[in-house]
């Protein structure tokens, strides 16, 4: 099913219209962006498809159909209990951290993020305002823990929201169930707000803990974002929903919810998010069996090299957190290590304290581009 996969160098996608900006060049494989160089499933382009034939595109809200499909997906794949009344659409789970942040925090509050860590948390905290606190995790042989002692030390009273990314983009860990109830034990009793980008978590390779469903106490304190649009690759259909089971922080969020007014979506995203949690089940299992070889494949190539370059196989995601830092050089010099190589990754810096040293790499390819890769 993944041999090949359709061309999109001649589209508007952003990892190919910027690779000129970013790499200098356009001859590299553009494997920085997060979304997938693999064909969208047939079953929700049949739907978009069957959606077509009606010739009206006129305003409509998001189905409830829509929402009981990833209610229906969450219980079964991920013990998650959601509840149609907690859910809000949104077209990004960006928007919703936004959106979040600036509903339940004020300007010059402190917001806590976990780094290496996308390096969108960061701007969306800036941009509104807020401090960014950070809270490194601990590195030890290529695997990555919480830093308890250290996030005890960092919260004040100023501090109101931890970002916590589960599973964690860009060092692939699902974390524990245990990891998450220390967690949750130190943002309750400091009354830290926490917002749960949970958007990686049908592209676990182990089980997924939704931090939500951890007790009800902590459902009380957290907001979760959640999205099939890395999963089935339909981010360019802006499409994810917020889920808020607080009544108090549900009311308050609906009042800025309702002054910004997001609407409801495009007709075309509605039906493509009902058909990926009603019938990707079976696509999704294939998919990771996909993924699971490209990353043999690549980790095979650096033995047989004796690569430097080194990384552990995630616990989830399509990238991979190479370690570059036994080749010595500078963060330009490893950006551009990579562009000679035709690879245009992430660079580690981007994702604050903890990435020098790394890139990172998107590998949801096809088999055939991920053969041509030569490191």
């Amino acid at each position: 099913m993944f041999e090949t996969s359709a061309d999109r160098s001649q589209s508007n996608a952003e990892k190919y219209t910027k690779r000129e900006k970013l790499f200098g060049t356009e001859d590299v494989l553009p494997l920085w962006v997060a979304d997938m160089d693999l064909d969208t499933p047939d079953f929700i382009i049949h739907a978009i498809k069957k959606r077509l034939e009606h010739p009206i595109f006129g305003y409509e809200e998001m189905p409830n159909a829509a929402f009981e499909a990833q209610i229906k997906w969450m219980e079964k794949h991920h013990g998650l209990l959601l509840k149609r009344e907690d859910m809000f659409f949104s077209p990004s789970v960006l928007t919703s951290l936004n959106l979040s942040i600036q509903t339940f925090s004020s300007e010059d509050d402190e917001i806590i993020i976990q780094t290496p860590v996308y390096g969108a948390f960061a701007n969306s905290i800036l941009n509104n305002n807020r401090t960014v606190i950070e809270n490194p995790l601990i590195e030890k042989n290529g695997d990555y823990f919480f830093d308890f002692e250290d996030l005890e030390k960092k919260i004040s009273p100023k501090t109101k929201v931890l970002i916590l990314c589960s599973p964690h983009n860009p060092v692939g860990r699902v974390w524990d169930k245990e990891e998450l109830l220390q967690l949750a034990s130190i943002c309750l009793k400091h009354n830290v707000l926490i917002i749960a980008d949970e958007i990686h978590c049908d592209l676990s390779f182990k089980k997924h803990t939704p931090f939500t469903s951890l007790s009800e106490k902590i459902a009380e304190q957290t907001i979760t974002l959640l999205s099939p649009a890395k999963t089935f690759n339909i981010s360019g259909l802006s499409i994810s929903t917020i889920n808020i089971s607080n009544e108090t922080l549900k009311e308050k969020f609906t009042k800025k919810y309702q002054a910004i007014y997001l609407g409801e979506g495009n007709v075309l995203a509605h039906v493509a998010f009902e058909a990926a949690y009603t019938h990707g089940e079976e696509w999704l299992k294939e998919l990771k069996e996909h993924l699971l070889e490209n990353i043999a494949l690549l980790k095979q190539q650096l033995k047989e090299k004796n690569s430097k370059i080194k990384f552990k196989n995630p616990d989830a995601t399509f990238l991979l957190w190479l370690d570059c830092r036994a080749l010595k050089l500078n963060d330009e010099e490893l950006h551009q290590y990579f562009v000679n190589k035709k690879l245009g990754l992430s660079q580690g810096i981007s994702f604050g304290t903890g990435g020098k040293g790394y890139m990172r790499m998107n590998i949801a390819i096809s088999k055939k581009a991920m053969n041509s890769i030569k490191l």
